[in-house]
């Protein structure tokens, strides 16, 4: 067999390339990976590693209630055109096997998350949890040196420089000067981190997106795949209409490798390459992503359109821009480079902070989703962007403020560079973040006034299940509302970016790559955030990224090598000492 010949060519190790290659290995293929960078697992590493697949079994393991029929509903009243959409149907009828498949033949281990509520829950069809899936907490170790291969979490996520917190540790060690339990807690995943560390370069308890991205590393490395760093893939290879391999460059030079299945395309989306983006998302978005940038590589969109795929139909932006939204606030690390913190859940929800614009303003209410949230922004940007996270001392000590973590004894540093403004006085404030004093204060009494009784007149903030459960649960009546008046007072800028692009290449059901007359292109797939998304743009729940990245990655490993494009979820005949 020719060494540079392989049955399937993945480019891109993400959740769904990663995805795609497994699901082609548990068939017998030979796959080879292709990743631009010098990590293993892209934005999934970086990411809160949450999957969205309605309809699946641990739901009903959990005693939860939801079926295909009830997601569809609820995803026609929030993803415009799902309903004639047959990649949702696809979507839909095909997660729960994509789950069975990787649990049965990877070390892929998803658990429910029994409390997490769709981000409309009044919509017919909402669940209040049980829809998102997360990764079960990995040991890092098992990879071996292959650890060091794969990406690291951002720096603002890692406590101690290296150790990952879970989504259950965070409101125990919020209460850790009130509760001997959250100290003894403490304690014990310190004192695990520092025995990881004798031979690590971090912590190895590894969860959230970094576990996703472990686990489908190791169930590569397990089924035999072949994964090659810093090869990044400068174009496609086409022989009589059909897509046969790839042209990538490695150690400083071209290689052709034959790919005789198929090539999927999984390499991020377009969200790092100005000219296609800007035409879909309107100019006062910028170039903003909190996505993961692998430099010099060639945009997947870019491949695809190269051989003649069909890419998103350019919009007008608004609320019909074809992006996910999330506000960060921008800095600079130690070492120099920029930064991003992406103000998912950690604050924005939390009783005792509120957004204002450039008139001292509140323009929304800041316990909707992320995505909202930077919609909102979007729809007068001229007063709107940036906008200021507004608290004062008490919640700055309890929850923290984007990348200032709670319990900070000194905010220096962050004040001397400009990220956090810092004054002891609203007024004061108002000159620092220049916004107009009087509006500013006239802002914060109407807050504060309804939010000694706990309510928000003006905006609703806590009036749905969703916002109360990214609330403080400790904070009665209303778990997002309490008043801002414990000086010192402050404030940090957000501005729009993007957590991955909901345009790209144009694909069927069975995630291949069409041209504009709607003809597939033989050979060629398109997964994750290089395929244009099955939400359009919409953002009906936490994880609807990574549950159609794992979902179509199945899909297009299946289809590329069975022409039934099926592939039964059986478990392996092998032990592949699966964890």
């Amino acid at each position: 067999m020719n060494s540079d010949e392989y049955d399937l060519i993945v480019v891109g190790s993400g959740a769904a390339g990663l995805s795609a290659a497994c699901t082609a290995a548990v068939q017998g293929k030979r796959v080879l990976v292709l990743e631009a960078s010098d990590r293993v697992g892209g934005t999934t590493a970086i990411s809160g590693g949450m999957v969205w697949i309605p309809a699946n079994q641990k739901m009903q393991a959990a005693g939860l209630v939801d079926d295909p029929a009830n997601a569809r509903e609820y995803l026609r009243h929030t993803v415009a055109g799902s309903e004639a959409d047959p990649r949702m149907q696809a979507f839909v009828r095909r997660g729960d096997e994509a789950v069975r498949f990787f649990e049965a033949n990877t070390s892929v281990r998803l658990q429910a998350v029994r409390r997490y509520p769709d981000y409309y829950p009044e919509v017919p069809g909402a669940t209040s949890g049980g829809r998102v899936l997360e990764p079960a907490t990995f040991d890092g170790s098992l990879l071996g040196t292959d650890f060091a291969l794969l990406r690291d979490p951002l720096p603002e996520f890692l406590l101690f420089g290296g150790m990952m917190v879970s989504r259950e540790d965070l409101p125990v060690l919020r209460r850790i000067f009130r509760s001997p339990l959250a100290v003894w807690h403490a304690t014990r995943l310190t004192a695990r981190y520092l025995l990881q560390r004798i031979r690590f370069h971090r912590g190895t308890t590894l969860v959230l997106g970094n576990a996703l991205a472990a686990r489908l590393f190791k169930s590569a490395r397990d089924l035999g795949v072949e994964i090659r760093m810093q090869a990044p893939v400068t174009a496609l290879v086409m022989r009589r209409g059909r897509v046969v391999g790839v042209r990538a460059r490695e150690a400083g030079a071209m290689a052709e490798l034959g790919a005789r299945c198929g090539v999927v395309l999984a390499a991020g989306g377009i969200s790092h390459h100005p000219t296609l983006r800007r035409g879909y998302v309107p100019a006062a978005a910028g170039d903003t992503s909190a996505t993961f940038r692998a430099q010099g590589a060639t945009a997947g969109a870019q491949l695809a359109a190269s051989v003649g795929a069909a890419l998103s139909r350019p919009t007008a932006g608004g609320d019909g821009a074809l992006a996910f939204w999330v506000p960060v606030s921008k800095f600079r690390r130690v070492d120099g480079s920029p930064g991003v913190f992406p103000h998912t859940v950690t604050d924005r929800a939390k009783p005792g902070l509120i957004a204002v614009n450039k008139d001292g303003q509140r323009f929304v209410n800041e316990a909707v989703s992320y995505h909202e949230f930077v919609r909102a922004q979007l729809r007068d940007p001229r007063r709107n962007v940036p906008a200021w996270l507004i608290c004062d001392s008490r919640f700055l000590w309890k929850y923290g403020l984007g990348k200032v973590r709670p319990f900070t004894f000194s905010t220096a540093e962050d004040e001397k560079s400009g990220y956090l403004k810092r004054a002891d006085s609203l007024a004061e404030l108002a000159i620092a973040i220049d916004v107009p004093p009087a509006e500013f204060q006239r802002t914060l009494r109407k807050y504060n006034e309804g939010a000694a009784r706990g309510m928000d007149p003006e905006f609703g903030r806590g009036s749905n299940i969703y916002q109360r459960h990214l609330g403080d649960a400790d904070q009665r009546p209303n778990p997002c509302v309490a008043p801002i008046e414990h000086g010192r007072f402050y404030a940090i800028a957000v501005h729009p970016a993007d957590l991955g692009m909901a345009a790209g290449v144009l694909t069927d059901e069975n995630a291949r790559v069409l041209r504009e007359d709607g003809e597939a292109i033989a050979g060629l797939y398109a997964c994750g955030n290089d395929m244009h998304s099955v939400m359009n743009g919409d953002y009906p729940g936490p994880g609807i990224t990574l549950g159609p990245a794992l979902v179509f990655g199945f899909i297009a490993g299946s289809h590329a090598c069975a022409s039934t494009g099926q592939v039964l979820a059986t478990s392996s005949s092998t032990d592949r000492n699966l964890n």
